[in-house]
């Protein structure tokens, strides 16, 4: 077990051994600060911290989720590009132990993204427009959709945890590809295709009349839009969409593991 966790620890070294894992954290704090100025130049105070919170969320949520695939995309990839995927098979561990912590250091990259975004939402809106509101703030607050009958830090709680559940579906979508291809270039540009036409895959599945588009990715991975609601278009519930995730998710991890295992990873 020591063994392991010293392979896992080596693996987040590389991970935020490189400038760019600072950039990404860099440019997501930033542009909290930068919304939340221009919140308060443009509009004033007369808002509350947690109608800004959301939507910057809303919005820089996809940075996380750019950032995060972009690690996952190259962590594989990135290995055999260098051909440092040689020396790791030299070593006393097991293929499988490998890709694992490879995994396992993705997954708390974009936890540690999300967590973040989070807190840098909740402390600087703090800063800039108090915890505690004027009543003209409350009095023009607008409902957040899906907030009913639960507190601003619930819904806005409940929200990250939806989205962080896509989030893991989604890097271990680009581990996978990772994987697949040897070149970190390929492997990249493919997640980021398929992460950023995901909106427009669904719109145009959206025109069919078809049951089999209930059982597509893309169709799941919104669950932001079960808060304050038990079933969705047309009868989809939540514990629906997240069989159908979790189905995919074991779809991902088993293809990953078996083409790394069987892989001439050497050649």
């Amino acid at each position: 077990m020591g063994d392991f966790l010293q392979l896992v620890r080596n693996e987040n070294i590389k991970v935020y051994f490189r400038p760019r894992t600072y950039i990404m954290a860099g440019l997501l704090v930033g542009a909290v600060i930068l919304i939340s100025v221009m919140w308060l130049l443009l509009s004033g105070r007369d808002t509350t911290m947690w109608t800004v919170a959301y939507w910057e969320s809303f919005i820089l949520f996809l940075l996380v989720t750019i950032f995060s695939v972009v690690i996952a995309a190259v962590s594989v990839a990135e290995e055999f590009t260098s051909g440092t995927i040689k020396l790791l098979l030299i070593r006393p561990w097991s293929r499988s132990k490998i890709l694992l912590s490879k995994y396992i250091s993705v997954v708390l990259f974009a936890a540690l993204l999300t967590v973040l975004l989070f807190g840098s939402t909740l402390l600087v809106n703090w800063l800039s427009f108090g915890l505690f509101p004027s009543e003209t703030a409350l009095a023009i607050q607008e409902q957040l959709p899906g907030q009913e009958n639960m507190s601003s830090l619930q819904f806005l709680f409940q929200f990250y945890v939806m989205k962080f559940i896509a989030l893991v579906v989604m890097i271990t979508l680009a581990f996978m590809l990772s994987t697949i291809f040897r070149s970190s270039a390929l492997a990249i540009g493919l997640a980021l295709f398929l992460l950023l036409a995901m909106d427009i895959i669904n719109s145009l599945f959206s025109l069919l009349n078809y049951k089999w588009i209930d059982y597509l990715l893309f169709t799941h991975l919104d669950l932001t839009r079960y808060i304050g609601h038990t079933t969705i278009d047309g009868g989809m519930t939540l514990g629906f969409s997240l069989g159908i995730l979790g189905l995919y998710y074991v779809l991902f991890i088993a293809l990953t593991w078996y083409i790394f295992d069987k892989r001439d990873v050497a050649g």
